[in-house]
């Protein structure tokens, strides 16, 4: 199988955390230039279908993107150590917290550092007022990860899982932007070092 990634972008890296969690090394890793626009060029879209990253192209020919569904298909080939629950009460309370990680967190970030930094405007069209209005909300959710994690070691429980991969995934690439939780989210600020701390946050 081979992993196309470009190391900069916040998908790729929720999974090649995934990998590095799992000691996942067999998988070959091809680097895509965003900034060379090669993830929109004829034969990488022939594979892909639209101009994403990462994608994934398994042995017989079948390429996958959607870092979420790469992921989940990383975990059904090499089941341990489990990110995405171990039955289905525990799989449900993964799933919930993946989900408000996602919308509440990392997609405003995303939007936020990609409609506002200079590094991107030569790919998208700059958005101050949409960047800034997703950077409020991004912020603002916070707090609902850091009440969470006054409860709970991780977002979904006593151990990692793939919400909190992509809760860090998003705060860390929001730091291109300078925007950094605020200090007083101290269970955030507890876990953030603990994520960061993990050998696979290096991925």
């Amino acid at each position: 199988m081979k992993l196309y990634d470009a190391a900069v972008a916040p998908n790729p890296r929720r999974v090649r955390w995934v990998m590095a969690e799992k000691g996942i090394a067999d998988i070959e890793v091809v680097t895509v230039s965003i900034p060379e626009g090669e993830h929109k060029q004829p034969a990488y879209l022939a594979k892909a279908g639209l101009p994403q990253l990462p994608m994934l192209e398994m042995d017989d020919g079948t390429a996958i993107t959607e870092s979420l569904a790469i992921c989940r298909y990383l975990e059904s080939r090499y089941p341990e150590p489990n990110l995405f629950g171990a039955n289905p009460e525990e799989t449900a309370v993964i799933e919930m917290w993946t989900r408000r990680a996602e919308m509440l967190v990392a997609v405003p970030f995303m939007l936020g550092v990609r409609l506002s930094h200079p590094a991107f405007a030569a790919l998208e069209t700059p958005a101050p007022e949409v960047a800034e209005w997703n950077q409020k909300n991004g912020l603002a959710a916070l707090k609902v990860l850091d009440r969470r994690l006054g409860e709970s070691e991780f977002l979904a429980g006593d151990r990692l899982t793939i919400a909190d991969i992509v809760a860090c995934v998003g705060i860390d690439f929001a730091r291109i932007a300078r925007l950094r939780p605020p200090e007083e989210l101290t269970h955030l600020g507890r876990w953030l070092t603990a994520m960061r701390e993990r050998p696979a946050a290096q991925a």
